[in-house]
């Protein structure tokens, strides 16, 4: 680091030869190599070769988002009364927890003993104010490889004040490793509606039906077959930038999306406890700095499933809520579990 301080990385690796890699910096993704139908391995994340590259990189890849991931209007939002101002890195809005969110910082990591796999266990504490946030919050993110090809994500956190938090991860994902863009994807969604967003992606409080519109994935369909349409949400970010409604009720943990290579025969099953799943086309990825070896960070070379609450749900009183008080436990887990299939000729 600038400091001179140390980040460590960590490798960890399952009975079926998958290998992750995890930097301290951001709780970065920095590799996922997963089989595809032939069992030849590829990494399907994207991310940079050095840290240096890390640091410099202004596209959140593979990291760590909070205290709140997505968007707050305005760049404040109110609590008992109190109003609290946020930095607005995206002006005038707070994203992804500010100039200085989890993506910037350092995370303290530790090999922990699973059945049936390997884990990491990362800690983070935010104290009073980062950003703008209140209270001291504790953060231990769990990545545990398991020898079912799964990827679990367990977040945990607690406050010593009310406070609000919506963690996620995002990694980008390209099923082909990066051979072809992600327009040929096939996604599905396990979504009947969409946040509807304005200006500054948003949300107006709504939640549309996604019936008749390009953000209909309830059954497979290619990511570049809507992408172009002349549809005002996509209009406003350029492709798919958009929270979906996830149709479930409660905590529990069920099936958010699936993402197929067809070519590959690669398999991502995106499961969570979570209310909802932002779907993120790459629409704004630039190649600087570049990507790992002789890839390209380019638009639309990379996708994200980021497992969230809603934005803006601070200003939002009918979404669900992300308030985290002093006597609470905030628990989230997210699932990407890798398969294989071989598609028959028609």
């Amino acid at each position: 680091m600038p400091d001179g301080s140390e980040i460590h990385q960590f490798r960890l690796k399952n009975d079926n030869d998958v290998v992750i890699r995890v930097i301290e910096y951001g709780g970065i993704i920095t590799e996922l190599w997963v089989p595809d139908k032939h069992g030849i391995l590829a990494d399907v994340v994207l991310g940079h070769d050095s840290l240096d590259d890390y640091l410099e990189s202004d596209y959140y890849l593979g990291a760590l988002i909070g205290r709140y991931g997505n968007r707050i209007a305005n760049a404040r939002f109110a609590l008992d009364g109190t109003e609290f101002e946020l930095d607005s890195n995206d002006t005038p809005n707070n994203l992804h927890g500010g100039e200085t969110g989890f993506h910037t910082q350092v995370w303290k990591g530790k090999e922990v003993s699973v059945l049936n796999g390997t884990a990491l266990k990362l800690t983070y504490i935010s104290k009073d104010r980062e950003e703008g946030f209140p209270g001291n919050l504790t953060v231990e993110v769990i990545y545990i490889l398991t020898n079912n090809n799964e990827l679990i994500v367990d977040y945990t956190a607690t406050t010593d004040k009310k406070t609000i938090v919506n963690l996620t991860q995002h990694s980008y994902f390209n099923l082909s490793g990066m051979k072809e863009d992600i327009l040929g994807l096939e996604l599905e969604i396990n979504a009947d509606r969409f946040v509807e967003i304005g200006e500054g992606a948003i949300p107006t409080g709504l939640l549309k039906t996604v019936k008749n519109s390009p953000f209909d994935f309830t059954s497979p369909k290619a990511i570049g077959k809507d992408i172009h349409t002349e549809h005002p949400q996509l209009k406003l970010t350029d492709g798919f930038d958009i929270t979906m409604a996830l149709n479930k009720v409660g905590h529990e943990l069920d099936v958010a999306a699936k993402l197929v290579h067809p070519a590959s025969g690669r398999i991502m099953e995106v499961l969570t406890t979570e209310p909802g799943v932002h779907f993120y086309s790459g629409n704004a990825l630039e190649n600087t700095p570049k990507g790992k070896g002789d890839t390209a960070n380019n638009p639309r070379t990379g996708l994200c499933l980021e497992t969230q609450h809603f934005p803006d749900s601070p200003n939002q009183t009918e979404f669900p809520s992300v308030v985290l008080d002093v006597d609470q436990k905030y628990r989230s887990t997210t699932i990407y579990r890798f398969d294989t299939f071989t598609r028959k000729a028609k």
